[in-house]
């Protein structure tokens, strides 16, 4: 690395880092530098689409885990996240879930400027997409980079997904991402990144085919420890190198996209945050923003399972369907996840019931969740882990919710369309409405949809503006999950790709 200076500093090469460090390195005169913590790995755990649950817990998992929370019942989740290039999109499940209308209308109300809202939105996605299914002009790309397509022969157990669904009056669609997420949802087809039957990460789609531009540097196994700056002005960053810290600096900008976690973590531990967590930890003080690390959303599930008549394949990643639908039908929006996997999933050890040896899980989700977590700092150096406090469950609503999406669930597995292919319920089997709230205490997870932890928007909590420029600082914006006022309903990469695209949009706009 001998060259220290550059135009503009992406920091995490996670999914929505490579789209920004990739746009801005269209212009063949800016010099971009891409930093990540992580490494490359092109190994079967992160090409072969099955593989994925041999990634968490492994150096491509950052691997965070939540306080213990009292809401269910003391534990603490596991809270994996990508690390390495191409970051969640590396180890994901691939489903690629574009969020409904309503969530892109809030975006746009939230930060004041409409071209956050649906209309522009669905603009991005077909600069973004490389759609294999049926055309779609008005939702749909056909020439971007991200190539987005459904499995060719989805295995029977989906298919009696799709059929159970639409007998309990739920609507079926060709695609997730199309009509089904305007109005109350309904079922189709997953749409996921797998192409030709490998996975395709962010970082293939975007970073890999520009690695020979003169002008984008990709830097690994380099963890950014703080922010540089010259009063309020960002003019750089510190980096831990085997050990060793080095600088580098930016001309133009530096942006943050290091996750729902680290993000704020290192702006807190550069001085930007809540002025009392800093002093705490003996930082000085650069920029109060009271609203670092709050507004910690996630989507939480429930892991319901069946035991299997005869062993069946696993299609993709093991999501082959998809389903949207609504604990009340007053609403018009979607409040209920859920996420199909073709293989028995063991629960939590709470639970206390034992997976069977060949069946399926069907994640019962909140899409919506109303709780609030925080995060805080546990020290002031770059090694220190932060506290993550979820407080899951702790909104009324989200309880509610929680039982209809298992009540919905259980009536859906059982359904006789599963006939030919199940035996049993295992998890969680039959019980009364107090051994139901408990089996939802002990087996909550999460999707790994970390995210609002740096919201856009205009009130006190507000960390960046509708440009994603950080309040109270020059030359510093974020462009990560970190920045969702509110978790979008479905599986949060496609949203992450968009706000990348907008990112790079705004920077190149603003150093024309």
């Amino acid at each position: 690395m001998n060259q220290q200076s550059y135009d503009f500093i992406v920091c995490g090469a996670g999914t929505t880092g490579c789209v920004v460090a990739a746009r801005l390195a269209e212009q063949p005169d800016a010099r971009v530098l891409l930093i990540e913590a992580g490494a490359g790995y092109t190994g079967p755990e992160v090409v072969e689409p099955g593989q994925w649950p041999l990634n968490l817990g492994s150096a491509r998992d950052w691997a965070f885990e939540a306080q213990p929370t009292a809401q269910l019942n003391g534990r603490r989740l596991s809270l994996n996240m990508g690390k390495g290039l191409g970051g969640g999109s590396s180890i994901n499940v691939m489903v690629w879930a574009r969020g409904h209308r309503s969530d892109w209308e809030h975006f746009a109300a939230e930060s004041g400027d409409p071209a956050w809202g649906y209309e522009s939105v669905l603009g991005y996605y077909r600069r973004i997409e490389s759609w294999q299914g049926s055309p779609d002009a008005w939702r749909r790309g056909s020439n971007g980079p991200v190539h987005v397509g459904q499995p060719a022969a989805p295995q029977p157990l989906a298919w009696a997904t799709l059929k159970a669904a639409g007998q309990l009056g739920i609507p079926r669609f060709d695609s997730p991402n199309g009509e089904m997420m305007e109005g109350p949802g309904g079922v189709a087809i997953a749409d996921l990144r797998i192409n030709q039957g490998k996975r395709e990460s962010v970082y293939d789609s975007y970073i890999a085919p520009r690695l020979h531009q003169p002008n984008l540097t990709v830097l690994t196994g380099a963890l950014v420890a703080r922010l540089l700056f010259e009063g309020k002005r960002a003019t750089g960053v510190e980096v831990l190198i085997d050990g060793q810290r080095q600088c580098f600096y930016a001309a133009g900008e530096v942006v943050l996209s290091l996750g729902a976690v680290n993000t704020p973590k290192v702006l807190m531990q550069s001085g930007i945050g809540p002025e009392s967590e800093q002093r705490s930890h003996g930082i000085e003080v650069i920029e109060h923003l009271p609203g670092v690390g709050q507004n910690h959303q996630d989507h939480v599930a429930f892991g319901c399972t069946w035991a299997y008549r005869q062993p069946q394949d696993v299609g993709g990643g093991g999501c082959e369907a998809t389903l949207y639908w609504r604990s009340d039908a007053r609403l018009d929006y979607p409040d209920l996840l859920h996420c199909q996997l073709e293989f028995p999933v063991p629960s939590p050890a709470e639970v206390g019931i034992a997976p069977p040896a060949h069946g399926w899980t069907m994640f019962a989700g909140l899409a919506r969740p109303q709780s609030r977590g925080r995060l805080r700092l546990s020290g002031a150096g770059p090694l220190d882990a932060m506290l993550i406090e979820p407080n899951s469950l702790s909104a009324p609503e989200d309880m509610a919710a929680a039982f209809a999406s298992v009540e919905l669930c259980r009536e859906l597995g059982n359904h006789g369309a599963f006939d030919a292919l199940v035996q049993r319920e295992v998890v969680p089997g039959p019980g009364d409405r107090r051994a139901m709230e408990q089996f939802i205490r002990n087996s909550a997870v999460t999707y790994w949809h970390q995210c609002g932890t740096a919201k856009m928007g205009r009130d006190a909590l507000s960390v960046v503006d509708h440009q994603l420029k950080v309040y109270g600082i020059e030359r510093l914006r974020i462009a990560d999950a970190s920045i969702m006022p509110r978790i979008t309903v479905g599986n949060t990469m496609a949203p992450c790709v968009v706000i990348g695209e907008r990112a790079a949009d705004m920077i190149r706009e603003a150093h024309t």
